[in-house]
């Protein structure tokens, strides 16, 4: 049975991005757990989250549980900011062309399908040095859903049933990911 990490970004004392009355370590959480409950409810997966309460954990930590876990796929979530707006993935550079890059456009296109009904813009496929993306050794991506500090943006991430599509989204992708 495939093991599927999901790592809520930031927690505790890291509240990761604000704006707009939104706290991104809150949101990452919520949408973790609703992730792991769509995943267990359609697919035979063992899903973990690398926190499921308001704590801390560091980013070496969130990797080691995974690779100690031997984990199939790695999920990080969070929100951006910065005045932007939409929805950008990110792997580690130079996996563009492995199991890593292909779980990649699975998942971005996914993701991309639901959120194109709302008119937000694609921000693409990217890569980045990021430590979870870097000390992982199963394929990871880094998910950045959103601009907690857009005002449109927020409010859709203040909607209780955009977060759920959003979630579905997410979960139906990881499923199309690892052909599950």
């Amino acid at each position: 049975m495939p093991i599927i990490v999901l790592d809520p970004g930031h927690g505790g004392n890291d509240s990761g991005a604000a704006g707009n009355g939104l706290q991104e370590k809150n949101l990452t959480l919520t949408i973790g757990l609703k992730v792991k409950q769509l995943l267990e409810a359609n697919y035979i997966v063992d899903v973990r989250l690398t926190r499921t309460s308001d704590v801390f954990v560091e980013l070496s930590d969130r990797a080691d549980f995974a690779n100690d876990l031997g984990a199939s796929y790695f999920v990080s979530l969070h929100h951006n900011a910065g005045g932007g707006t939409g929805f950008e993935s990110y792997i580690y550079p130079g996996t563009s062309a492995s199991e890593t890059g292909r779980c990649q456009d699975v998942l971005h296109v996914e993701i991309m399908n639901f959120l194109s009904g709302y008119g937000l813009r694609d921000r693409g496929q990217k890569e980045a040095n990021f430590s979870v993306l870097r000390e992982t050794s199963m394929p990871a991506i880094l998910l950045e859903n959103l601009f907690i500090d857009t005002v449109n943006d927020a409010n859709l991430l203040k909607d209780p049933t955009f977060i759920t599509g959003l979630s579905n989204a997410i979960a139906t992708g990881i499923g199309k990911a690892l052909k599950l």
